[in-house]
C-alpha cells in the first residue's frame, strides 16, 4: 500500500461511541481526508472539537452526499437507517465502511450486498473481533480442541445513563441478540466452520422502557452440523445482574480454552465498552489423562499483555477498509459471513417470538 496515495475522501455519518472512534481512526492512521460529518444532533458539534475543528456538519445524509461527493462513506447510525444509507452511497459510487449489523432485516442485508457488488466498491462490516489478536488466539485454538465444540458466551449489560439511552434506542427496531449476538454467532461460525442446522431462543422484557413487542434480555442456542452447539445470552438495562455478565468459553473433546478477563470481568465493567473486547488472558486446559485419571499437563495461560484497546481496534478495521479499497480486496466471504450470521441472529429472534425452535 502506498503511503504517497491520494488520501481517500471519507463522509462520517452517526458520530456516537463508534462514530466517534472511527472518525478519530481516519484522523489517526493516515490515508483518510474526513470531507464532512453528519447527524441529526449535537453529536456532530461535540465530534468536530474532539478532532480539532474545522469540519463541515450536517444535520442530512443526502444532502452531505450530494454536496461532498465523497469517495468511501462510514455509516455507524441507528441499524434502521444502514440498508437506505448503503445502497445511497453504492449509487454515488462510494465504498462502505459500515457497523454491524448490515441491516435491520434479512432481505435488507441481501439488497445491501447486492448494491456492493453492482456498484464494484467495497463493503466492510464493523466486526470488531475478527480485527483482535486475542480474539483470533481464542478461534485458533478453539478450532484445535477436536470436534464437537461446546460455545458458551455471553454479555449482559447493567446500562444507565447515557449507555440506557443508546441501548432504549437500539431496541425501536433490533432485540440484544440480534444487535449484539452476531459478533458471538460469527465467532461461533468461524471456530466450528460447519453448517448450523436450528436454532432455540429464550427472550424476557424486564421494562416498559421499550416498545411492547421487543425484549431486553434474550438467549440463543445453536446447533450445528458437526455436533457443535452454542449458546449466547444478553440483556441490557439498569435491571441487569453483573454477577457473570462476562462468559467466554470453548469446550472440546480435547480440553478446553477460556477467557479470563479478572479486570474486564469485574463487577462494575459491563457498562463500558473497553472492557467488552478485554481478554487479558486466555486459560487452556487439555483433557488427556494417564493411566491413573490423573492430568497430564496443567493448565497453561497465554497472558494478552499487548492487546489493543478499543481506538486501537477501530484503527485496524479502518486500515483494513483502507487495505481493502487500495488493494482490490476481494470482501464476498466477508459479506456472506455478515449476511449469514445476521440470518442466524434473526432466526433466533424469531424463536423467541413464536417459542417454537427454527430450522436453518
Amino acid at each position: 500500500m502506498s503511503s504517497s496515495a491520494k488520501p481517500l475522501r471519507v463522509l462520517v455519518v452517526g458520530c456516537g461511541n463508534m462514530g466517534a472512534s472511527h472518525a478519530i481512526a481516519y484522523k489517526t492512521i493516515g490515508g483518510f481526508e474526513i470531507c464532512g460529518i453528519v447527524s441529526t444532533g449535537n453529536s456532530k458539534v461535540v465530534l468536530n472539537e474532539r478532532l480539532g475543528g474545522g469540519y463541515t456538519l450536517y444535520d442530512d445524509y443526502k444532502t452531505a452526499l450530494d454536496e461532498t461527493k465523497p469517495e468511501a462513506v462510514c455509516i455507524s447510525t441507528y441499524p434502521d437507517t444502514h440498508e437506505s444509507f448503503a445502497i445511497m452511497a453504492f449509487e454515488q459510487g462510494c465504498h462502505v465502511f459500515m457497523e454491524k449489523p448490515i441491516a435491520d432485516t434479512v432481505e435488507g442485508a441481501k439488497r445491501v450486498m447486492e448494491a456492493a457488488q453492482r456498484a464494484d466498491k467495497k463493503l466492510v462490516v464493523g466486526y470488531i473481533l475478527r480485527h483482535h489478536p486475542s480474539w483470533e488466539k481464542f478461534v485458533e485454538i478453539a478450532q484445535q480442541l477436536g470436534k464437537p465444540l461446546v460455545m458458551r458466551m455471553n454479555l449482559n449489560q447493567q446500562s444507565h445513563g447515557t449507555m440506557w439511552t443508546v441501548h432504549r434506542n437500539l431496541m425501536k427496531s433490533l432485540s440484544p441478540i440480534v444487535d449484539c449476538g452476531v459478533h458471538y454467532i460469527d465467532v461461533m461460525c468461524q471456530m466450528t466452520r460447519s453448517k448450523p442446522l436450528q436454532v432455540n431462543a429464550i427472550g424476557a422484557r424486564l421494562t416498559n422502557d421499550i416498545p411492547v413487542d421487543n425484549y431486553n434480555y434474550g438467549q440463543l442456542q445453536i446447533r450445528f452440523e458437526d455436533g457443535s452447539v452454542g449458546w449466547y445470552e444478553a440483556g441490557w438495562g439498569p435491571m441487569m445482574s453483573e454477577t457473570a455478565f462476562f462468559v467466554k468459553d470453548v469446550i472440546g473433546p480435547d480440553g478446553c480454552v477460556s477467557i479470563v478477563a479478572k479486570n474486564a470481568g469485574a463487577a462494575g465493567k459491563s457498562d463500558n465498552v473497553d472492557s467488552h473486547t478485554k481478554t487479558e488472558s486466555l486459560r487452556v486446559h487439555r483433557a488427556k489423562l494417564d493411566k491413573n485419571d490423573q492430568f497430564t499437563e496443567a493448565d497453561t495461560w497465554i497472558d494478552m499483555q499487548d492487546e489493543p484497546d478499543h481506538q486501537e481496534l477501530c484503527n485496524r478495521e479502518q486500515r483494513y477498509f483502507l487495505k481493502a479499497i487500495r488493494e482490490n480486496l476481494d470482501l464476498t466471504d466477508h459479506m456472506q459471513d455478515a449476511v449469514n450470521s445476521l440470518q442466524i441472529a434473526f432466526a433466533c429472534d424469531e424463536s423467541v417470538r413464536t417459542g417454537q425452535p427454527v430450522m436453518l
